[in-house]
């Protein structure tokens, strides 16, 4: 049952689908700790942050959960890229063509590029983050550094396409997929919460990019609303099952705690299995 404070409904349907979701690593970055927090953070050394896109598989539909950034984007961002998005999704046996939909948590460069190469994918996100992305505040360079415009310009090119659904807060997105409204990083960001074999995970996206972001309530220093931020970290702990079934959008952590898709490959790993330790919240 969905917490009622957050503004969904529960999924009617019985049973309850319950659908696979991979988290796929395609770049990474060396960064530094304090790097990571709005708020002084008095550690230092090594902190790494993992670019991921997400699959939601089941009930005879294929999500992707954002579309990640091309080898061109990575050389001007100097980050690190490992493969192409879409290469990563054809390990699963997806092709480009076969993705019915994208949930688009936000339009920042790293989850929101390579849309043109899913033709047949309709988008989805909330009408806020297009209006963001579009409107005064992008004059900002603190603000706009995080898009591309271009990326921007392919979802405009979708709205005139009729590809595009849009979002006003929380939805029902299918049977056991919600959306869910969150803001903060951005005017518009927002999580997916996926029903699965464990119950209901939450992928936060940049919500939280890192498990310490969320359970320190320590905001990551890209921001558009810090209060909306912090009330978001508390929203996706309730609609998760446990802080085990939420899971943030960079943390490295993600790999090495959750099952590999592949034996020896990482790379891929599968958030409806449950992890192999459990979050050591002490230790962030």
């Amino acid at each position: 049952m969905t917490n009622p404070d957050c503004g969904l409904k529960p999924t009617m349907q019985t049973p309850m689908p319950e659908y696979e979701i991979y988290a796929l690593r395609y770049a990474t970055m060396a960064r530094k700790r304090q790097e990571a927090f709005m708020a002084f953070d008095p550690h230092d050394g090594p902190y790494p942050i993992d670019y991921f896109v997400w699959v939601i598989r089941g009930a005879g539909r294929t999500i992707m959960v954002d579309t990640g950034f091309s080898k061109e984007a990575s050389v001007r961002r100097n980050r690190q890229f490992l493969c192409s998005p879409i290469d990563a999704i054809a390990k699963l046996g997806i092709a480009a063509g076969d993705v019915g939909d994208v949930i688009v948590t936000h339009l920042h460069y790293d989850h929101a590029g390579n849309v043109h190469m899913l033709p047949n994918a309709r988008l989805h996100l909330q009408e806020k983050e297009l209006q963001y992305a579009t409107g005064k505040y992008m004059k900002y360079d603190v603000l706009r550094h995080a898009y591309d415009v271009d990326d921007v310009v392919h979802i405009v090119r979708g709205v005139y396409d009729q590809r595009v659904d849009f979002y006003e807060g929380d939805a029902d997105f299918a049977p056991g997929i919600q959306l869910v409204y969150v803001g903060g990083h951005t005017a518009g960001l927002q999580g997916v919460r996926v029903h699965t074999e464990r119950g209901w995970v939450v992928l936060a996206s940049d919500a939280a990019h890192y498990y310490a972001n969320l359970h320190k309530e320590s905001p990551f220093p890209i921001i558009f609303h810090v209060g909306d931020m912090l009330e978001g970290f508390r929203k996706l702990v309730k609609l998760a099952d446990t802080p085990d079934h939420l899971v943030p959008g960079h943390d490295p952590l993600v790999r090495s705690r959750y099952p590999a898709w592949k034996d020896g490959d990482n790379e891929i790993v599968m958030l409806h299995k449950a992890p192999l330790t459990p979050l050591d919240i002490s230790a962030l």
